[in-house]
């Protein structure tokens, strides 16, 4: 049977660092970005109170910003090179973050089957952020359902790769998880860890795992 391998971004495929970090700092919004960061880590607001506050402070933002944001983000090594590894064993790889999916759906140039991320509008914006499309905890184990479907993939057969409170409910989920460079949140949940910035040293412990 094939497996289903699903990615976390921030903090994970991200060494050190968010999607909405790379983005303010394409504006010089550093400040303002780590204070937001710090009041989600804090749980003193939620994933959608964020991606209001966030989008109020992106008024500035262009295609071209992304882009930079994307290209110069810290990314692990050597994650294209696992996803076309995963691909040739006949598995399936995705990505589900909380992060805008305008950053995130650039992954599936990278090699990933399906990446998915909050639903932001347009750029640049014109129009408000829609709540209803702001991604939690629980979408991601809804997504990985949608996918298992879609890929004829069972969950027993899904590997989880994070590295904070995020990820807790798909690691709950799933057989098989990896805690990346991961917080207190989450490093007693994983089946196994990783420190490090290779994402095919990652993929190397769970490769013959099962």
């Amino acid at each position: 049977m094939p497996r289903l391998h699903l990615f976390d971004l921030d903090g994970t495929l991200l060494h050190g660092s968010a999607a909405p970090v790379e983005i303010s700092r394409q504006l010089g919004l550093d400040t303002e970005i780590r204070e937001l960061e710090r009041d989600i880590s804090a749980g003193r607001i939620g994933p959608p109170e964020y991606a209001v506050r966030v989008h109020t402070l992106w008024t500035e933002l262009t295609a071209a910003h992304v882009e930079a944001a994307f290209e110069g983000a810290p990314w692990l090594e050597g994650i294209r090179e696992t996803w076309a590894e995963i691909r040739s064993r006949g598995d399936y790889c995705a990505v589900i973050s909380l992060s805008p999916s305008f950053f995130v759906e650039r992954l599936e140039a990278w090699g990933a089957h399906a990446a998915f991320g909050s639903r932001f509008p347009d750029l640049p914006f014109t129009e408000p952020v829609d709540p209803e499309g702001i991604l939690n905890a629980s979408a991601k184990v809804k997504i990985m359902e949608r996918l298992c479907e879609a890929f004829e993939v069972a969950r027993a057969d899904c590997v989880a790769y994070g590295d904070s409170m995020s990820d807790v409910e798909l690691f709950a989920a799933v057989p098989v998880s990896v805690a990346v460079n991961a917080d207190h949140h989450v490093v007693d949940l994983a089946t196994y860890g990783y420190v490090g910035r290779d994402l095919r040293e990652v993929y190397e412990i769970v490769r013959g795992d099962r």
